[in-house]
């Protein structure tokens, strides 16, 4: 069994909700709701914004946790030292499986997330802005709330803003590889590891934050820090989103302030009484046991002090009638064939860890566990990006957690249970579907001027080919949206000036699909 998780799940809210205010009226906040919901927003300098930051705790919600404040600061010196203009980037690549929380925002509240990216980018004084997504529905709603807010990437505008899109990949939402997406390039991480608020989109300083993030800060600098902090812990106050799936009755996304204990949110989504275990924070994240599920309650903190994490906010729990090890070597296997395949500890170890972990279910006795163990530790620490060492907690995780499970299996050849496959993983042959809203426009090629330089196939390769005589040849599809960046400006570089895009009647211009189409509407459901 495996059940992918839909992009806009269930959405429910424990006590009052601030990020998903409004969620009750419509399906989707408009710019209109959005202000009729959350009012207007002043803008504020930088010292003001990092203070603010600071003085709730404002961590990134991606998953490093890193703090909001100390990373505006480190930008808004960089830009300063170097006399370059930063640049704002709102990650919304979401390739786990697991985690919805960043698209429901994206689809169902856009302008929060936006009121935050723009109220940074005022301050910085940014004049690029930049939203990386990974989904034709968030496309689509972005898409709509820049048009309504008169935002677009035609120049001599104060400030120009595009989407970027990425594949629905795990590591596409690693801050170097959304930079490297909105560079031009593929969205991997480049195999150097580079400080963005140095150096990232078109070598300018950037502060790039998870969309979650953005949407805290539009939040707290409309209702001031101290009616914020009345939410939560004191030491992280505000509420949390969360994307609880795997044995439940409900998958859903809910928000939920900090401190609200662990089992309760548990039980909301209809979870089993006494689950096995619970992975927090993901596929890069821990497993903890039922009684600390039971213990713990919703922070960094305290999950961390039960050997959790809080990460991006996936909480998977899983019941009784499973393998646990069984489970984990699926999400291993996956985790595996997401390498980006650029480093020897990503490439290899990753495989060999999962076939270690297969070793070990299947009979190969302590030899396979010691194995295991070895090649697992090998990969911390050694790879170009953080995937491998995620991967490498997540399997250690499942080794430290289910001891009785991994004795049954090494010593007795089984625990006797079957792998039902409650944990989501997308479904098969989801990254050979086209991923992209299809602009309408066509590349064309004037071919009076054409000289052959080729120059159009390194810029778009994936709508231009070389021909053997080293003339292109042009795919017979409209130009995809998340493309259409890219083949302007191999139209810009052709040196002959032969290649062109055209635009077709409107007549003939595709149809969105109904879904989408409501998407673009007034957001009543």
């Amino acid at each position: 069994m495996n059940v992918p998780l839909p992009d806009v799940p269930e959405v429910r809210v424990v006590g009052l909700p601030q990020l998903t205010t409004g969620f009750d009226l419509v399906e989707r906040l408009d710019l209109a709701m959005h202000l009729k919901v959350h009012g207007p927003l002043e803008p504020m300098t930088g010292e003001r914004l990092a203070e603010l930051a600071e003085t709730i705790s404002l961590r990134g919600r991606g998953g490093a946790g890193f703090p909001f404040g100390k990373k505006l600061r480190a930008v808004a010196k960089a830009s300063i030292r170097r006399g370059v203009r930063p640049v704002v980037v709102i990650n919304g690549s979401e390739g786990e499986p697991a985690c919805r929380k960043d698209t429901v925002l994206l689809n169902r509240a856009p302008h929060l997330i936006l009121d935050g990216a723009l109220l940074a980018a005022e301050a910085l004084g940014a004049r690029t802005l930049v939203v990386a997504v990974t989904r034709n529905s968030t496309e689509i709603s972005v898409r709509a709330a820049l048009a309504e807010r008169g935002l677009s990437d035609r120049r001599g505008q104060q400030l120009r803003a595009r989407v970027v899109r990425t594949p629905e990949r795990m590591v596409s939402g690693e801050a170097s590889s959304v930079i490297r997406a909105a560079n031009g390039g593929p969205a991997l991480p480049p195999g150097r590891r580079e400080r963005a608020a140095e150096t990232g989109v078109g070598g300018a300083p950037t502060l790039l934050s998870n969309a979650e993030t953005y949407a805290q800060l539009a939040v707290a600098a409309r209702i001031g820090p101290r009616r914020y902090g009345h939410t939560g812990l004191p030491n992280e106050p505000g509420t949390v989103l969360l994307t609880v799936s795997g044995a439940v009755a409900r998958p859903m996304v809910v928000e939920v302030p900090t401190g609200v204990p662990l089992r309760y949110v548990l039980e909301l989504a209809g979870a089993p009484p006494l689950p096995q275990g619970v992975l927090t924070g993901g596929y890069h994240g821990n497993w903890i046991d039922a009684v600390s599920s039971h213990n713990a309650v919703i922070s960094r903190e305290s999950l961390a002090t039960v050997g959790g994490a809080l990460g991006a906010g996936a909480i998977l729990p899983i019941g009784p009638d499973t393998c646990p090890l069984g489970e984990s070597l699926r999400i291993a296997n996956w985790l595996a064939a997401e390498t980006a395949g650029q480093c020897g500890p990503c490439k290899l170890g990753l495989p060999a860890a999962a076939g270690g972990l297969s070793d070990v279910l299947n009979g190969g006795g302590p030899a396979a566990l010691e194995a295991l163990r070895e090649v697992t530790q090998a990969v911390k620490g050694r790879g170009a990006c953080k995937h491998p060492d995620g991967s490498a907690r997540f399997l250690l995780s499942t080794l430290s957690a289910f001891t009785d499970d991994l004795a049954a299996h090494v010593l007795d050849g089984g625990c006797g249970r079957e792998t039902v496959g409650v944990l989501p993983l997308p479904a098969p042959g989801y990254q050979d579907l086209e991923e992209s809203i299809p602009s309408g426009e066509k590349l064309a090629v004037d071919w009076t001027l054409c000289q052959g330089h080729g120059l159009c196939a390194d810029i778009v390769p994936e709508l231009v080919r070389l021909g053997a005589d080293g003339y292109p040849a042009l795919a017979d599809a409209a130009v995809p949206m998340h493309l259409r960046g890219r083949a302007q400006r191999a139209v810009r570089r052709c040196p002959a000036l032969a290649l062109r895009i055209e635009q077709p009647p409107a007549e003939q211009r595709p149809a969105l699909p109904a879904a989408n189409r409501r998407a673009l509407g007034s957001g009543r459901g």
